[in-house]
């Protein structure tokens, strides 16, 4: 099944293929019957952008813009994979499972970074008193669909209580409140996730922030404390549903289950 995307580069290739050959009745100083030589060409770039497009993941353009990754944070996460995972790892490096799309409710992409740049956590008591580890986030999308890395993504982060060890998480920056998730995140955010699907096959899930609390209860889902839970909205059902539509049904699911 040929996707939207490989259906369009195709349909251009072939568009160009023919146009360059239409008007010319001889090529390498021999006649030849125009159309026999497009059929032939048109074949051949179909197939052969059909398996590169296989082949290759999509291009998405990433700024490399790292935050603090130093030995206090490498230490504070171990102690968190430890204490409120249950986990005993030897290194902060996870194994996606999964993707979490948010929000960052910060107006700006500065504000935003700065948020996450230490290591430890700056203000947020009730956070503080589950660890002093700083949030963090993989992917960092600026309200023009700008994408930026802040952590190579077998890097832990912490951004979503309960599931930390197995998800990749992409922060928008934007609210509900004045400064509403724009289309170019939208964009953004499916081409991302797209070209992770494709670099990751263990992932099975794609969800919001809010629908975290979903998994409580799953064998995916590690707190070592059952009253530990923030309720989120971020970035809700609407854009969750946006998103959604352009991935593979078959391939994830924002719900829990034995074999996603």
């Amino acid at each position: 099944m040929v996707s939207d995307n490989k259906f369009q580069l195709v349909t251009t290739i072939r568009s160009k293929v023919t146009d360059s050959l239409i008007g010319n009745d001889y090529l390498g100083g021999k006649q030849v019957d125009k159309m026999d030589t497009i059929r032939s060409k048109w074949l051949l770039a179909t197939f052969a952008i059909i398996w590169m497009s296989g082949c290759y993941p999509a291009h998405i353009p990433i700024v490399q813009k790292p935050i603090t990754w130093d030995s206090t944070r490498v230490q504070l996460s171990l102690q968190y994979l430890r204490e409120r995972h249950g986990l005993d790892v030897d290194s902060p490096l996870i194994d996606p499972l999964m993707v979490v799309v948010h929000w960052t409710a910060i107006p700006s992409f500065e504000g935003s970074f700065r948020a996450f740049y230490p290591s430890i956590l700056p203000g947020r008591p009730l956070l503080q008193s589950a660890s002093a580890l700083n949030v963090g986030i993989h992917f960092l999308v600026d309200q023009d669909g700008t994408v930026y890395q802040l952590l190579p993504e077998d890097h832990f982060a912490r951004h979503v209580i309960g599931l930390n060890y197995c998800a990749l998480g992409i922060e928008n920056v934007g609210d509900n409140d004045g400064h509403p998730l724009t289309n170019a995140q939208l964009k953004s955010d499916i081409r991302l996730i797209k070209y992770l699907l494709k670099k990751y096959p263990g992932i099975g899930y794609v969800i919001g922030h809010h629908e975290y609390r979903e998994f409580a209860g799953t064998p995916l889902y590690k707190e070592t404390n059952p009253d530990y839970f923030t309720e989120k909205i971020d970035p809700g059902d609407a854009y969750m549903e946006a998103i959604y539509r352009h991935l593979p049904r078959n391939r994830v699911t924002r719900r829990y289950h034995p074999n996603p």
